[in-house]
């Protein structure tokens, strides 16, 4: 497992999770505001994913065929339809504590908050294995977390203070 997220951690999937889940801490917290179904819930965030994945790949394609002046390689389209998994992938995982609430594991209340919290975390996690990987010393590593972390927690503050 240590060496798996090592070898995650070297990839541009990084970069693309982070952007996902900025997403989808952004719809947890506007979907929040008038709390959906459980169902309802992790089907707009797995809507979401598949939308914005899917744009991710439109647009990376043509931008390289205009950029490039070449048509998309199947070995470069691969590459791009990672990053593009990666990106849904960081916009549907909350689902699953929606999906987890509608088997009655949990109330939809601490499905909205496990999903806002587990986006911070994890955006906080990937901001402590850059500065880590970059050689920086733990002071430096908790602190980068914590500014990554707060990006979402700024977006957690402006809906609070607007609604």
């Amino acid at each position: 497992m240590h060496q798996a997220i090592v070898a995650h951690l070297g990839t541009r999937q990084v970069a693309r999770v982070i952007y996902g889940a900025i997403i989808g801490l952004a719809l947890v917290v506007v979907l929040e505001q008038h709390p959906p179904a459980p169902g309802v819930a992790a089907g707009s965030l797995v809507a979401t994913a598949i939308a914005v994945g899917l744009a991710e790949l439109y647009s990376e394609v043509v931008g390289t065929e205009t950029r490039t002046r070449h048509r998309v390689s199947r070995m470069h389209l691969a590459a791009i339809g990672s990053d593009a998994t990666a990106v849904a992938f960081g916009i549907a995982f909350p689902a699953v504590f929606f999906l987890l609430s509608g088997l009655g594991a949990m109330d939809v209340e601490t499905a909205f908050k496990l999903a806002k919290w587990s986006g911070l975390g994890l955006i906080g996690f990937y901001g402590f294995a850059a500065a880590r990987l970059a050689g920086a010393g733990l002071p430096t590593c908790l602190l980068q977390a914590v500014g990554a972390a707060l990006i979402g927690a700024l977006l957690i503050a402006m809906k609070a203070l607007l609604h």
